[in-house]
This record gives C-alpha cells, structure tokens and sequence, in this order.
C-alpha cells in the first residue's frame, strides 16, 4: 500500500500527519517505510536525520541515478535507512532535490519513483510519501507512483479553495498517468470542536460529495512539542488526545483497506 500525503498548500500539517500515521503502522507491526520528497525535509528532521549532512542515500540519490551503458546503479533496496522506531525505516530528503529538478524534468524522469516503488513493495508493508506543498515534479511523481491520496485540510476559506484546485489537478493527472490512483479522503487537521465555521466548510465539502475521514484531529500544542523532541506522538504521548485521534484515524483506514481487500 503505497500512500501519498499532498496538498498545494502549506501549513496544513502535511509532515506531521506524513510522519505520525506511519509510525503507528510500524508501531502495530506493519515494516514501513517513509519517503520525504520535500526539500524542506520536515518529515526526515521529525524522524532524527539532518538532511545538511553528508549523506548519499537519500531521495535526491535515488532519483537522480543516471542509468547508461557503462554505468552502475545503487541497488534501490540500499537506500531505505533504519529510524529509532522499530519497523520505520526512512528515506530522507535533501537540499540537492531543488538543483535537480530541472534537470529530472528535462529528462522525463516522471516515472522513476513509480519504478523504485515496484521494487520497494516487495520489502514494505507499507508506504507513505510526503511531499513539497505545490504541484511541482516531485509531487506529480509522487502522484503518479502511490495508490491512494491523503488530503490534509485546515478548514478556512483559501484552504477550501486551494482543495478544489487540487482535485482537479489530480484528476487530469489521473487520466493522463495513474488511472489507479485513489483520493482516500480528506484529513480535517487542527480543528477547533468549538467553533461554527469549520464545522460550516466540512458540512460544504459533504455536499459536494468529498471523503472526509474521521476521527478530525484536534489543535494542540502537543505537535510542536513532538516536533522538539523528534518523537512522534505515539512514542512520546501514547495516551493524549492527539494520539488517540490518530490512532483512530489509522484504524479507520485500515478498515477501508481490508474492505477493499475483502
């Protein structure tokens, strides 16, 4: 299962949802990997790597391996590295992603994730990717490889906005390239129970016909402090709310999954 996280626009908790689902998988057992596309790096800092560091397994590596006639690539099972957390493994962002861009553009490498995604399925249970908070190569990449589509949303206006732009773009991009790609749902992310207007944007996304997953996840200072301590909330605050919405999150993807499956 291959799970992509990705909306165009920023601040709505992309790495933090990204780094905490795929840490419960591993918590509950599941060998799984996670792949930070965004040149920012937030997952891998999350997860305990320094992406400034000199270190030549990471995504940027990966995707930029030249294939020819008298040259020899990195096996792709080399570059999966092994986090703190028992089951999670990770492959870490660089800064060399935005000088390659152009370059992995240019040479309609599009499809290399997808194929380096084939190989890792045989070792992962499961996958999850984060990715940059724009429509640029490594996001359409990312799209093209996964099976299904995570959506975090921050309930305002220009978050409305910004998720109808996406759907359409996923959807020529579906057309054009992953007839199989998926939009699991919509993950509501720091919502404040107590105020009418974000129950008011998600009863508009219900009329229009959007998967909002539930349990919503709740605003708390929790996240920054797991940030801190590059502890997801699972191993840092097993018990809190923030957790605990989490945890129920995952189950109500699972559930879906083995639906599908049955």
């Amino acid at each position: 299962m291959r799970r992509v996280v990705f909306n165009q626009k920023g601040g709505v908790g992309k790495s933090s949802i990204t780094a905490n689902l795929a840490a419960i998988s591993a918590a509950k057992g599941y060998k799984t990997l996670l792949i930070d596309l965004d040149v920012q790096g937030n997952s891998s800092h999350y997860l305990g790597f320094d992406i400034n560091t000199d270190n030549n397994k990471n995504i940027a590596e990966l995707l930029n391996q030249t294939v020819g006639w008298f040259s020899v690539s990195t096996p792709i099972k080399s570059y999966p590295q092994a986090t703190p957390f028992e089951n999670l493994d990770i492959i870490p962002s660089s800064p060399k992603l935005e000088k390659i861009e152009s370059e992995l553009e240019r040479r309609y490498k599009i499809y290399k994730l997808r194929d380096a995604l084939d190989e890792l399925d045989k070792e992962y249970d499961r996958i999850y990717i984060d990715t940059p908070p724009n429509l640029n190569f490594f996001s359409k990449a990312a799209l093209i490889g996964a099976n299904k589509l995570l959506i975090p949303f921050d309930c305002d206006s220009f978050s409305q906005q910004a998720l109808m732009t996406l759907l359409n773009n996923v959807a020529e991009l579906r057309d054009d390239h992953n007839p199989k790609l998926e939009v699991e749902g919509v993950i509501v992310n720091m919502f404040n129970a107590q105020a009418k207007f974000p129950a008011q944007i998600i009863a508009d996304l219900k009329d229009i016909g959007l998967p909002i997953l539930e349990p919503y996840l709740p605003l708390s200072i929790k996240m920054k402090e797991s940030h801190y301590h590059q502890q997801p909330l699972i191993h840092l605050l097993p018990s809190h709310k923030l957790t605990q919405s989490f945890n129920d999150l995952f189950a109500t993807l699972e559930q879906t999954e083995s639906a599908e499956v049955s």
